[in-house]
C-alpha cells in the first residue's frame, strides 16, 4: 500500500494531474498494487484564501509518505517567487530532495525539431543538483528602490552536496547500462568555485573504472545538446545550469508537453512532476497536454519499485506518439486534455 501525496497546484495543474491519476488507477488494477491518495491543498488558491504557504506540520506529514505527485505552481495574482519558494523550493529543501532527475527521451522522430535526429539519438538523463547553488537564497538587497541599490545572490556549493549528486550520477550510468558515460557540465574556467565540482568528479569517478568520464563547459554543452544529443548518456551539473539545460533538452525531445522530472532523495519520500509551468491562460479549458504529468506518474512508479508498470507505461506512450494519433505536444493538437488521457488508457490496453 503506497501512500501518495497529491498537490494538483495551480493553472492547468489540476487538469493534467487528473489524467495522471486516471492512468495510475488503471496501472494499479492491471499490475496488482494498491495505493492511498492524500490530497493536499497547498498552492496559489489556498494561499490567496488563507495566507498560508506550506505549514511546518505539513512537511512533517509529507515525510511519512512514499511519494508526492505535483501538478504545477504559479499564479499571476501573486508576486513571482512567493509560491515557488514558499511551496516548491521549501519542499525540495525541507525534504532534502537533492537530485533533480530529468530524462530527455525522443519517443518519435517527427516530434524532434532538430533535423535528422532519431529516437536512438536522444536518450539521455540529466542529474541536476537540487538544494544548493543560487537557489539556496543566500543574499539580499542594500538600499533597495534607490539608484544605489545593490542585489547579491550567492552560489553556494558544499563538498557533501556535490559529492552525493555526482555519486548518484555514476551509479545511474552503471544502472542504465547504455553508453556508461557521465559528463560533468560546469563553468570552472569563469566561476572558480566550480573547481570543487571538477575535483570531486575526478575523485568519485576513480571509483567507477567501468564508467567513462567526460566534461563540457555549460555554453558548449547547450550547443551540443541541440547539435549532437547522441553524445550524452548521463549529465551531472549544478542547480542553475541544470534548470536551463533541461528546458533545452525538453525542446529537443519534442516540447514541454512530454517532459517530466523527479525530485529525489534515495530511500526517502520523493516528488514527481511535469516540468511545464501552470500556464494560467489555458486553465479550465481542457486543452493542456497531460503527457508530461502522465510521464511523471511513470517516474513515480519506477521510484517506488513498480518497474513493470512504469516500463509498460513508457512503452505505451512511445507507441501512441509513434502512431501520430497525437499530432503535437502543445495545446494545438486538436485534442482535449481528457481525450489524450483516453488515448493513453486505450494504448495501455492495446499493449496487454
Amino acid at each position: 500500500m503506497y501512500k501518495i501525496g497529491v498537490l494538483p497546484g495551480d493553472g492547468i495543474g489540476p487538469e493534467v494531474v487528473a489524467q495522471g491519476l486516471r492512468v495510475l488507477e488503471h496501472l494499479a488494477a492491471g499490475h496488482g498494487f494498491r495505493y492511498e491518495l492524500i490530497h493536499l491543498p497547498y498552492g496559489s488558491e489556498h494561499y490567496l484564501k488563507t495566507g498560508e504557504l506550506l505549514p511546518d506540520e505539513a512537511t512533517a506529514d509529507l515525510r511519512r509518505l512514499d511519494a508526492i505527485y505535483l501538478g504545477a505552481l504559479g499564479d499571476p495574482r501573486i508576486p513571482p517567487g512567493v509560491i515557488e519558494r514558499g511551496v516548491l523550493l521549501r519542499l525540495r529543501f525541507e525534504l532534502d530532495l537533492y537530485v533533480n532527475l530529468r530524462p530527455i527521451v525522443l519517443y518519435a522522430e517527427h516530434l524532434c525539431p532538430v533535423k535528422d535526429k532519431r529516437p536512438e539519438d536522444v536518450d539521455l538523463i540529466v542529474v541536476r543538483e537540487n538544494t544548493e547553488d543560487a537557489y539556496a537564497g543566500v543574499g539580499g538587497f542594500l538600499k533597495q528602490g534607490t539608484r544605489n541599490e545593490v542585489a547579491i545572490s550567492e552560489m553556494i556549493y558544499t563538498r557533501d552536496g556535490v559529492e552525493r549528486v555526482v555519486r548518484y550520477a555514476f551509479d545511474l550510468a552503471r544502472q542504465r547500462g547504455k553508453q556508461r558515460k557521465v559528463t560533468l557540465v560546469d563553468k570552472a574556467n569563469a566561476i572558480r568555485a566550480h573547481d570543487l565540482w571538477q575535483r570531486v568528479f575526478a575523485e568519485v569517478g576513480s571509483e567507477y573504472p567501468d564508467i567513462t568520464r567526460d566534461h563540457a563547459y555549460v555554453d558548449a554543452a547547450a550547443m551540443w545538446l541541440i547539435k549532437n544529443p547522441e553524445w550524452f548518456d548521463v549529465i551531472v551539473t549544478t542547480n542553475i545550469f541544470g534548470d536551463i539545460l533541461t528546458d533545452i533538452g525538453a525542446i529537443v525531445q519534442g516540447g514541454l508537453g512530454i517532459a517530466a522530472s523527479g525530485n529525489i532523495h534515495p530511500g526517502r519520500v520523493s516528488m514527481f512532476e511535469p516540468i511545464h509551468g501552470s500556464a494560467p491562460k489555458y486553465a479550465g479549458k481542457n486543452v493542456a497536454n497531460p503527457l508530461a504529468a502522465i510521464a511523471a506518474v511513470g517516474m513515480l512508479l519506477d521510484y517506488v519499485g513498480e518497474r513493470p508498470a512504469a516500463d509498460g507505461l513508457q512503452r505505451s506512450v512511445r507507441r501512441l506518439l509513434e502512431s501520430k494519433r497525437i499530432p503535437s505536444l502543445g495545446t494545438d493538437s486538436g485534442l482535449t486534455t481528457s481525450q489524450i488521457g483516453d488515448l493513453v488508457l486505450t494504448t495501455i490496453e492495446e499493449g496487454r
